[in-house]
């Protein structure tokens, strides 16, 4: 799919700077690509849905009809071929709440959590905000790609303090989709030295097409067995502002714990937009997320064409099979001019070209020579955001000369 080829649903011009939208909230004149959320429509059905909900005038207090769990496991059966059982299924506002709240109830206070940075920077908030240590597993980087570093992963998780490792499956900022060899690899380690898991699985739904998502769970019954796995359709289908996740799990005692965790800190509390934007997200709208996959590799493909074509001496696009999310390696920008992160690049760019971008270090030390960029977005707004790109890489090198 080229990106001059125009898909209605997803090229066509959405206003969100009216709405109070987090990412829209800038200068007329800037581009935001960087917070993790999509400037398209959500699915139709989805719309639907919430006007048939809001057609009634009342919005009390709300239950979790079967509807909604059962939703969500053939969802998972259908699109993962992975039985979950429905009655395992617990309803949270968001994976960030459910991750800090299963911190706090998985672990004690100064105990060890394993990370992978470069990884979504809040895993170190859940973490740090609530009294535990990080334990970071840097992802080994070689030529560029990403691989992980299962010695130094044994080594950390042999800590007696380690008591829990966060998996970003599929891997946020790059895009990496974990075989499932590494997924099981690492619950060997884990259930040898009595970590157990949370799998963070919320941009498993946004595949390069023809590839399938492995679940950490389905992985192995060791893995199934020590893990949690959260995960929601905000980042698919567009509805993070919904607040609607949840999360599973099959063994009996942990997932008490787990339910106990969410329930004491208030967030499996649901609304009544949560719960039936994610039924008929999950059971009418598999073809709108199949095309939003297309777009997305499209997306893609064009930024890393325009890359290698306007500026592959300085930028390089680290390969990625999940996100709309793309994963910017600056060395050679970073050489050339003697900067040790791309943290002044950033700032140039949003200061000369408007293009706001999410600076990698906030990611972890190994990522303070990337920059992430969102490109869940129409193809005009690609198209410009790369132009942005391109040529304020080679003007940030000239002017520095």
């Amino acid at each position: 799919m080229d990106i001059t080829e125009r898909i209605p649903q997803f090229d066509e011009p959405v206003d969100r700077t009216a709405i109070s939208s987090m990412k829209w909230n800038v200068a007329d004149s800037e581009l935001p690509m960087w917070v993790a959320d999509m400037d398209f429509q959500t699915a139709p059905c989805i719309t639907e849905a919430l006007k048939k909900r809001v057609a009634n005038g009342t919005f009390g207090y709300t239950d979790i009809p079967d509807e909604w769990s059962t939703a969500i496991a053939n969802w998972w059966k259908t699109r993962y071929g992975m039985d979950v059982d429905p009655t395992h299924i617990t309803f949270t506002t968001g994976v960030i709440p459910a991750i800090s709240s299963l911190v706090r109830s998985l672990t004690n206070v100064a105990e060890k959590v394993v990370i992978q940075p470069p990884v979504y920077n809040i895993f170190t908030n859940s973490i740090v905000n609530n009294g535990r240590r990080v334990l970071n597993n840097p992802l080994i980087y070689s030529n560029g790609e990403y691989s992980i570093d299962f010695d130094d992963l044994e080594n950390k998780l042999s800590d007696p303090l380690a008591r829990l490792m966060i998996v970003c499956n599929p891997h946020n900022p790059s895009g990496n989709v974990w075989s499932r060899d590494d997924l099981a690899r690492i619950g060997e380690l884990c259930a040898k030295y009595d970590v157990t898991v949370i799998s963070d699985e919320i941009h498993c739904d946004v595949i390069r097409p023809g590839l399938t998502h492995t679940p950490f769970a389905a992985a192995s019954e060791t893995n199934r067995r020590i893990s949690v796995t959260c995960s929601s359709p905000s980042k698919a289908f567009n509805v993070a502002g919904l607040q609607s996740a949840y999360f599973f799990c099959d063994d009996a005692g942990l997932r008490a714990r787990a339910v106990r965790g969410v329930n004491t800190d208030e967030v499996a509390e649901p609304n009544d937009f949560a719960v039936f934007s994610t039924i008929a997200a999950y059971e009418h709208s598999a073809d709108w997320l199949d095309q939003l996959c297309q777009v997305a590799q499209r997306n893609k493909d064009y930024a890393n064409r325009v890359i290698g074509e306007r500026c592959a001496e300085l930028l390089h696009m680290v390969p990625s099979d999940s996100t709309y999310l793309a994963w910017i390696d600056c060395s050679g920008l970073l050489d050339r001019v003697g900067d040790a992160t791309a943290e002044r690049f950033c700032d140039y760019l949003r200061e000369h070209t408007g293009l706001i971008l999410s600076y990698g270090g906030i990611y972890g030390e190994n990522g303070v020579r990337f920059l992430r960029m969102n490109l869940g977005t129409r193809a005009d707004l690609v198209i410009d955001g790369l132009n942005r790109l391109a040529t304020g890489a080679n003007d940030y090198v000239r002017n520095d000369r």
